[in-house]
């Protein structure tokens, strides 16, 4: 299997139903209380991209894409709208949305994240794909310019500095980023009768690690 650097089309994904599934274990102990484990250390995103169709046309692109990724075989590139940016949607991306590190005055490279905050709670998520041209970087609170103080690897979403961030020196970032996907089915049903008359296919899009 490889990873293919292509987005399934923005238009189709926009009316796709779908967001984060956690795995949780639940013990009920013989007093009633629970014993509650996961072995998720991070979630994993669902989506159906049959929602998303609306005409003919949209079905066709949506085989297209299904068979030059060979169904499940080849990994690609969702943009989730319900969560594609390190700031707010209704926000503008800024080079200070986000804290992905402190220099240490030898390390040069960071890794693009985003951390979600709930009262005294957060999770941090790892973004290794970033979207080309959206990425702004900063030092200190100072912005920093792409090719000339750093480069990114839109594959892996690690930011590299030419010249290490000194001692105590806060990297920030803000960034679009896609979730990295593949299809989770390797059979796509259409009958054109019963999408015409609103019957939509199922076709399951499901977050794979990187």
């Amino acid at each position: 299997m490889a990873f293919h650097e292509i987005r399934f089309p923005a238009n189709l994904s926009f009316g796709s139903v779908g967001g984060p599934e956690r795995r949780t274990e639940i013990v009920t102990l013989t007093n009633g209380f629970e014993e509650r484990n996961s072995p998720w250390a991070h979630s994993r995103r669902h989506y159906d991209a049959g929602v998303g169709l609306r005409s003919l046309d949209d079905v066709e692109a949506l085989i297209a894409f299904f068979e030059a990724r060979a169904g499940q075989l080849h990994g690609f590139r969702w943009k989730d709208w319900a969560d594609y940016k390190s700031c707010a949607s209704s926000r503008v991306v800024s080079y200070d949305d986000q804290v992905i590190g402190m220099g240490d005055g030898a390390r040069l490279s960071f890794q693009l994240a985003k951390t979600y905050v709930s009262g005294n709670e957060s999770y941090t998520r790892t973004i290794t794909k970033p979207v080309a041209g959206t990425v702004k970087v900063g030092l200190q609170g100072d912005h920093q310019s792409e090719a000339v103080h750093f480069a990114l690897d839109t594959e892996t979403g690690v930011v590299t500095f030419k010249m290490a961030p000194g001692e105590g020196v806060r990297v920030t970032a803000g960034f679009e980023f896609d979730v990295p996907v593949r299809f989770d089915t390797d059979r796509i049903q259409v009958s054109v009768a019963s999408f015409q008359a609103g019957d939509l296919p199922q076709v399951p899009v499901l977050e794979v690690r990187i």
